[in-house]
């Protein structure tokens, strides 16, 4: 095995030589202007469609994409390109449905919403939740680029761990989300490099695309279409077009990572285009990754080097295969290795961006009386306020302390991802446990204006309780393989030869020995594919919340502030005339400490005439539909 030269190193450091340049590039302009901390954690409103866009595809196409998904294409078939389906309709659903509502409120942390519509109780448990999600999952994609770096260099992982959290943790602190997003740019192009590396020279070795193609078929790993109901099955159509839609809805449709980046933008226009944009990013990335793992089955048809025992997991695959065809050529190892922490670093940033505005919004700025609700105007008017330039100053100080805090905790994280398994399924499953139930509440608050704060929150707690107890018994009793259906590896090329048959004929009975002392929930309910965790939470707290709502007295219209709906009833108006996409987003009222107040002054700005339409503003008046309407008379 060919191991890292000096060529390597110097394109590897290079990533985080320019990465925190970056940082400090965004730190000593921001410092000339005297930044509050909306600029810090918000980028000012100001972004373009463009940079958010990249930064959008970055963050979440993570190391868990660059490693993992190669891997699941290698052991499980092309299967995982329908995935490409759910980005479609959930980035059309966050950009039709959620955006508008949080754009148009003028929120900074995505739970503020939860208070207008709801309570602050409900704010804080999502907030909670959100929290504990985006730390857990971090972890492991932190814990990813680590093993593929121990892989090829034998670095070590927990120095590796380290490395990758004082990197994110400076940026992201010193540039705030200014230079998280356009870091995220540099990085998308490294990432897009090192897939491109690895697809040109492992196609020439295998013989060309052609063969790569030729190989598969042979190995069935082209059986995209599997229209088996069942949601036992680990991938199927349905569990990756319907389970797959509702995963990655609860990443973008009411993430705070993603929708901060969207509310970043300087119009809704612009944010819209942005998700829309990011749409053409996934598909190339998913594209990428299933090419990779098709023409490293092509590669290792005859002698799979986890059953050979070349690896020990099949998360090496990827890096083991990338050192085996690129080895000879300087640089090209460490362009993938690369690849690997820049798509890493965005994620991790992204995350410590996004836990440090939600705790800022959500818990220091309401404790904390003396720090200015609107950071932009105490900005302005430093000159005549020595003690307004104070509380800014302050509060740049509180987030980027908050930035630190969480910088430390992700990394921390990191470690415990050793023990989660296949990084991809780990991943998805704990944005399937929370991102599910989070959904179903978002959704509860912006299609069902009948629905109020203690429908919220039972169905918040019955979606987390029952995704909870699904993942942990997942756990406890894995699937067994007439669920996930891996398919056939061979090494009958391998050196010294190993008998197939022997080793699937062992693997049965221990199998079949594991089954007679496994409950009989094992092989039915925590037998779920993990990607029906967040359709399961979805459902759970749409059903619940709905039928406590009803129970202990539903909304009426006039209980609910239009501007924050979108009834169902009234989705054809997305596309009406009276929508205005280049208008800035409006100023979000006080409501962190007055809620009702809050609520009295959001009313104030676009309140309905007795006929139901505010004919003043036409935007307003958009977003009182029929639905709304019916409930109000």
């Amino acid at each position: 095995m060919e191991s890292f030269g000096v060529w390597d190193y110097v394109v590897f450091a290079g990533l985080f030589v320019v990465t925190c340049g970056i940082g400090l590039v965004f730190a000593v302009k921001d410092r000339k202007q005297k930044f509050s901390s909306r600029e810090f954690l918000a980028g000012g409103r100001q972004m373009t469609f463009g940079p958010v866009a990249l930064s959008l595809t970055t963050s979440f196409m993570s190391a868990v994409t660059v490693v993992g998904s190669p891997s699941d294409v290698y052991r499980f078939g092309a299967s995982f390109v329908l995935f490409g389906v759910a980005y479609a309709v959930v980035m059309v659903t966050t950009a039709e449905v959620f955006l508008p509502v949080f754009y148009r409120s003028g929120i900074t942390s995505v739970y503020e919403y939860l208070e207008l519509r709801f309570c602050r109780a409900v704010r804080l448990a999502a907030t909670l939740i959100y929290m504990i999600q985006t730390i857990l999952y971090t972890g492991i994609v932190v814990y990813a680029p680590a093993l593929a770096l121990n892989q090829v260099t034998g670095f070590s992982i927990w120095g590796s761990i380290a490395a990758t959290g004082i990197v994110c943790t400076f940026y992201c602190t010193v540039g705030g989300l200014k230079a998280v997003v356009w870091s995220d740019v540099f990085q998308m192009l490294v990432m897009v490099l090192g897939f491109v590396a690895v697809l040109a020279q492992g196609s020439s070795t295998v013989g060309g695309l052609q063969a790569v193609w030729g190989a598969a078929c042979n190995g069935s790993r082209l059986a995209v279409f599997d229209f088996d109901p069942s949601p036992l099955r680990r991938h199927t159509f349905w569990t990756l077009c319907v389970g797959g839609t509702f995963t990655y809805l609860g990443i973008y449709g009411v993430n705070q990572s993603v929708v901060q980046r969207c509310l970043s933008c300087r119009t809704e226009g612009h944010a819209r285009l942005a998700l829309y944009v990011n749409l053409l990013g996934l598909w190339l990335i998913l594209v990428c990754s299933v090419l990779s793992g098709l023409i490293m089955y092509a590669f290792y048809a005859r002698c799979d080097p986890l059953t050979s025992g070349r690896v020990s997991a099949p998360d090496q695959i990827m890096p083991y295969f990338v050192m085996e065809i690129l080895g000879g050529f300087p640089g090209l190892p460490g362009l993938f290795v690369a690849a690997v922490f820049s798509a890493t670093l965005s994620t991790v940033a992204a995350s410590i961006n996004a836990l440090a505005t939600v705790t800022f919004e959500d818990f220091v700025r309401p404790c904390c009386a003396t720090l200015s609700r609107n950071d932009t105007n105490a900005t302005l008017s430093r000159n005549d306020a020595g003690a307004t330039l104070s509380r800014t100053d302050a509060s740049v100080v509180i987030s980027k302390g908050l930035c630190v805090l969480f910088g430390a905790a992700c990394t921390a994280m990191a470690v415990l991802a050793s023990y989660m398994g296949a990084l991809i399924q780990a991943a998805l499953s704990i944005h399937g446990m929370c991102g599910g139930p989070m959904l179903g509440l978002f959704t509860l608050g912006i299609i069902s204006p009948w629905t109020n704060s203690k429908g919220a929150a039972g169905g918040l707690l019955a979606g987390i309780g029952l995704t909870f107890w699904t993942w942990v018994g997942s756990l406890l009793y894995p699937p067994l393989a007439h669920s996930s259906r891996p398919l056939a590896l061979s090494t009958a090329g391998c050196q010294p030869h190993f008998n197939m048959t022997h080793l699937s004929t062992a693997t049965d009975t221990m199998t079949d020995a594991n089954t007679t002392a496994r409950p009989l929930l094992a092989d039915t309910w925590y037998c779920m594919s993990y990607l029906h965790l967040s359709t399961l939470g979805f459902t759970a707290t749409v059903a619940m919340g709905t039928l406590i709502s009803i129970l202990t007295g539903a909304n009426k219209g006039k209980d609910v502030n239009p501007l924050l709906l979108r009834p169902a009833g009234g989705l054809s108006c997305f596309k009406s005339a009276c929508r205005d996409d280049d208008k800035p987003a409006v100023e979000r009222p006080e409501v962190d400490t007055e809620r009702q107040q809050g609520t009295d002054k959001m009313a104030t700005t676009a309140s309905p005439t007795s006929s139901g339409h505010n004919n003043n503003n036409r935007e307003d008046g958009c977003y009182i539909n029929a639905a709304f309407n019916t409930q109000t008379h």
